[in-house]
């Protein structure tokens, strides 16, 4: 009896403290530094984009990322500004012509250094000197759909009298209008490839016509930077920490997609994306400053009109958030 009393008081015992600091715990990170995060709405490369904080990573470094979608870089760029999200992981043209409009954008790191896109084209069209004549889906002037469109045309001897394009809004509906038959060829991302249907291939992929092309890098203001550098430090460790652990488990990266995009089990474009993206080394772990191509990326859009005048690059980079958050992954 007396045997079987100690262990009741011991259960007790055990039971306040894991409520206790169970409760004290869930306190802790409740009053975690809230760094809230702008990114590309959700596709099936998304478990790379949510690692951070959905796997801890942000709480291991002393913040709670909050994470919001939006439909392009051009709003993602007017929410920092605004002030409505500490950071963007967003289109690297947006934030170059954003800070060459007078704007307090700095980048301070590139996750992604290749675009996922290519074209998608019916079978007829075998090599990209058969686009002659034929219909292609593009977006907005000067978007990236448009540039690698142009892009193509140009490699190839052609010009944009050569073809006709259809100016349509997402991957999504550009993908609807080729397998519709309403175009001839679509840019679009490769995650289509996997679902489309027979007669249609892979024409060429971005990164193949547009190598110094950059996807998306990390951008904050100059302003933001300085307030909470201490913060920026731990989210960009976070960062780098998720992104190197996302590479490197290709289950549970897979696994964290769909969970963010609800596919079905049998959509192959999780599985799909994770092997197109680290094979080709789309995405960069250590979230490096890749200074050769952001300046590429000021004189396209020189060329092109979608920025005025030249700055000087070197005024919208803050290199040390990322050298801090190096330093502080391996303490």
């Amino acid at each position: 009896m007396r045997q079987t009393e100690k262990i009741l008081r011991t259960a007790g015992i055990v039971a306040v403290f894991l409520a206790f600091f169970g409760n004290t715990g869930l306190v802790m990170a409740q009053q975690l530094p809230v760094w809230r995060h702008g990114v590309v709405k959700a596709k099936s490369d998304s478990g790379f984009v949510m690692m951070a904080n959905r796997h801890g990573f942000d709480q291991k470094y002393g913040l709670k990322i909050e994470t919001l979608e939006f439909n392009d870089g051009q709003l993602q760029v007017r929410a920092l500004i605004s002030g409505a999200v500490d950071s963007i992981e967003s289109g690297v043209g947006e934030e170059i012509v954003a800070a060459g409009a007078g704007a307090d954008v700095k980048i301070f790191g590139c996750s992604w250094p290749s675009p996922p896109q290519g074209v998608l084209a019916k079978i007829a069209i075998a090599v990209p000197q058969d686009l002659k004549g034929k219909t292609i889906a593009t977006s907005a002037p000067g978007s990236f759909p448009d540039l690698l469109a142009h892009a193509i045309l140009e490699k190839y001897g052609m010009t944009s009298s050569d073809v006709q394009f259809a100016g349509l809004g997402g991957d999504n509906d550009r993908y609807k209008a080729l397998i519709s038959g309403v175009v001839d060829a679509a840019v679009v991302s490769s995650e289509y490839l996997p679902v489309a249907p027979k007669g249609v291939h892979l024409l060429v992929s971005a990164r193949d016509i547009m190598p110094n092309y950059m996807r998306w890098c990390f951008a904050s203001t100059g302003k933001r930077l300085e307030e909470r550098h201490a913060e920026a430090v731990s989210f960009m460790a976070a960062e780098i920490d998720a992104l190197r652990y996302a590479v490197s488990h290709r289950d549970e990266t897979v696994k964290l997609t769909r969970e963010v995009v609800d596919s079905k089990p049998d959509d192959p474009r999780p599985e799909f994306m994770f092997d197109q993206v680290v094979d080709n080394k789309m995405i960069d772990p250590e979230i490096s400053i890749p200074t050769d191509k952001i300046q590429w990326m000021q004189d396209l859009f020189l060329q092109t009109g979608s920025l005025r005048t030249k700055f000087d690059l070197a005024k919208m980079i803050d290199a040390e958030i990322r050298t801090k958050a190096l330093a502080k992954i391996k303490n």
